[in-house]
């Protein structure tokens, strides 16, 4: 049956679930698979269901921030079986070791998003992903040429625009990685659905640095994360 947000009929998406936060992303994503067909296109989200390399795969967008996140996830989840969902985006590079085209693996996700602090009162909730994924697509990095890949944490902001720079530089000094929106919500959504998840992120700008990608290299080196993801789903 549908859901408010999602059209398509049981059966129509893959167990494994590729999800960038761009609409536009998913529909060339979903170019890479083979025989891929539309399931769903609520609010102009569109999802598409084929295969790579002989395996099922499905893809669709999630939007921006934990809360659209949230919502596509727990849908996969609890309606369409899907078990597996890995984020494939950018992220806002905060240590100083990182690289533009750089790849992240969100080993943990701090917040300062307040959803999550009602899913369990009285507990500082940790939002971590499947840890056979993670292993599965560190794995996969270190085998994909010219490749940089590190994993650790990463901190989930609902703030874009924050102007934080004082809380990201102490971040950064106690070991986060990158700066992103979506993977405590996804982190959480998985554990609260018994699914799993990961989020696999391409350093698209350095923040404190001025530096970031043009629009032509995001795409570039996105393909490079997701061929990762592919591995680690196959892995």
């Amino acid at each position: 049956m549908a859901t408010p947000h999602i059209a398509a009929r049981p059966g129509d998406f893959a167990p494994d679930v590729l999800m960038p936060g761009d609409p536009l992303r998913a529909r060339r994503i979903a170019k890479v698979l083979t025989d891929a067909r539309l399931v769903t296109e609520v609010r102009g989200i569109a999802g598409f269901t084929g295969t790579f390399e002989g395996r099922p795969v499905s893809v669709l967008a999630s939007g921006m921030g934990v809360p659209s996140i949230s919502i596509y996830a727990t849908e996969l989840f609890r309606f369409y079986g899907v078990r597996r969902i890995v984020r494939v985006g950018t992220c806002g590079g905060i240590a100083p070791h990182l690289a533009l085209g750089d790849v992240v693996v969100a080993t943990a996700a701090h917040t300062d998003s307040a959803i999550t602090a009602t899913r369990l009162p009285g507990v500082h909730y940790s939002h971590a992903p499947s840890f056979p994924l993670a292993a599965a697509a560190v794995q996969a990095a270190h085998d994909e040429p010219g490749t940089t890949v590190h994993a650790g944490a990463v901190l989930t902001s609902d703030a874009f625009y924050s102007g934080e720079g004082d809380l990201t530089s102490r971040l950064a000094a106690r070991g986060t990685l990158a700066v992103e929106m979506e993977a405590a919500g996804l982190y959480a959504t998985a554990d609260t659905e018994h699914g799993e998840a990961l989020a696999l992120m391409t350093v698209s700008d350095l923040i404190g640095r001025d530096v970031e990608m043009s629009a032509a290299e995001r795409e570039t080196t996105f393909d490079r994360a997701l061929r990762i993801a592919l591995a680690a789903l196959a892995a």
